[in-house]
């Protein structure tokens, strides 16, 4: 079994740390966290992959999940979107399958990875592939929208990390393109967005594949029942971390909520702000509809702005070019639906516009989670709701209250429409 080097901190200085951080942890025997990727012990060559993306230090979650998971024991990490997750399960993936038997013909993989998009499955494909790439670990990316010839082909060479949405992973099993007899590590990835997409059943017939041996780490911004259940099912004795509230904004991003009078409003108001905006940094404007989505495109490229459009009807090929080219600057405006919402890691992107509101608080929360990525804090949410929204304004002044945010006199107004009186009564106490 791995060790971390001891840090020497003391029982008061372990829950003096954790409280800096925001971290809480439950669970039998949690290990200490750490302060620096050295004080995890990896390898030179891994030390070398983490310094080269220039990490400094590790992240909240990062700090202690890694002694957590470098020990062997199963996971279940609660903490907000861009705070550094990914990392957090694929180094001690590498550590893992360096100390397994080397994978013979046809057999493999030993790390599965689970995630509800292509997107994100890409995003933490092509971040496992920069530090796999340092041992010659193989990694492979399974998800819709690309040749399942081609994937099949690729499996059947042989990888020790498979990167897949559940849907596809379970098409390639049935394909026999791999096998589950030398899967030891599995993650699930916001899970409670699998579960969101319905991927409920086809998780559970993944789980089930998998040898009961294994390490399980199961990642989510929120915790509904569902997850829960499923968590308490197929964790064997399980560390909990928390960092922050469960479900709670990242405090990082500062959140500004614009009172519309009418949809009719929106347009021009994204119209004036934009060019301040684009000065700052990328920009990603979140809308409910396809065609609405398509519609502010048009208007945007008319007026001779750089924007690209992202949603369900473009194929994944021109998904990943969209993608690739608004990374690169060719595209300084993206517009999208919430296929975008998850799994987006784009560090210039420093401002979210929510067009129009989220369906739910969880997936504002994700939206505007696509700024402020790893400890950035120039990162700038708008939100536009109109006066039809009030049921939403409540919950959104909850929300910037839990995360030390201003709160407008037009938004409160708003929401008091809805809201309980003792709750008011509560708000303006809190101020």
């Amino acid at each position: 079994m791995f060790s971390v080097l001891d840090t020497g901190m003391s029982d008061l200085d372990v829950t003096d740390y954790r409280k800096s951080l925001a971290i809480r942890v439950s669970g039998f025997e949690v290990p200490k966290p750490v302060k620096t990727f050295e004080d995890c012990g990896f390898a030179p060559q891994i030390m070398g992959a983490i310094k080269k993306q220039g990490y400094e230090k590790p992240t909240s979650i990062q700090c202690q999940a890694l002694p957590v998971v470098l020990s062997g024991r199963d996971i279940i990490g609660i903490a907000k979107t861009g705070s550094g997750k990914t990392a957090a399960f694929v180094l001690p993936m590498i550590v893992h399958i360096m100390d397994q038997p080397e994978l013979q013909k046809e057999e493999g993989p030993i790390g599965v990875i689970c995630a509800p998009t292509r997107e994100l499955a890409h995003q933490i494909y092509l971040e496992a592939k920069k530090f796999a790439k340092a041992y010659g670990i193989r990694v492979s990316a399974v998800y819709g929208g690309m040749s399942k010839l081609e994937q099949f082909k690729e499996l059947k060479a042989g990888c020790e990390i498979v990167v897949a949405t559940p849907g596809r992973l379970i098409d390639m099993l049935k394909m026999k393109a791999l096998t589950m007899l030398r899967a030891t590590y599995l993650v699930l990835d916001e899970a409670d967005r699998m579960f969101d997409l319905g991927f409920e059943p086809q998780v559970r017939s993944i789980v089930g594949q998998i040898r009961p041996d294994r390490q399980t780490l199961l990642f989510s911004a929120t915790m509904p029942h569902k997850v829960e259940k499923l968590a308490r099912e197929i964790l064997s004795d399980p560390i909990r971390v928390t960092v922050g509230e469960v479900g709670m904004a990242n405090e990082d991003i500062t959140q500004v909520v614009q009172v519309i009078p009418s949809d009719s409003e929106k347009l021009p108001w994204l119209l004036e702000k934009l060019p301040e905006m684009i000065d700052q940094g990328d920009t990603l404007v979140f809308a409910s509809k396809k065609a609405t989505v398509d519609e502010i495109e048009a208007q945007l490229g008319q007026r001779g702005f750089k924007v690209a459009a992202l949603h369900g009807d473009k194929d994944q090929s021109s998904r990943m070019d969209i993608l690739q080219k608004f990374k690169s600057g060719t595209y300084h405006v993206l517009i999208a639906t919430d296929v975008a919402a998850r799994g987006l890691d784009i560090k210039s992107i420093k401002t979210v516009v929510n067009f129009d509101i989220a369906k739910d608080m969880d997936m504002h929360v994700h939206r505007i989670g696509r700024t402020g990525r790893a400890g950035d804090k120039d990162g700038v949410a708008y939100t536009l709701i109109t006066q039809k929204e009030a049921r939403f304004a409540g919950e959104l002044v909850n929300s910037l209250v839990a995360a030390g945010q201003n709160v407008s006199t037009e938004l409160m107004d708003l929401a008091m429409k809805v809201m309980m009186p003792y709750t008011i009564f509560f708000l303006y106490h809190e101020y």
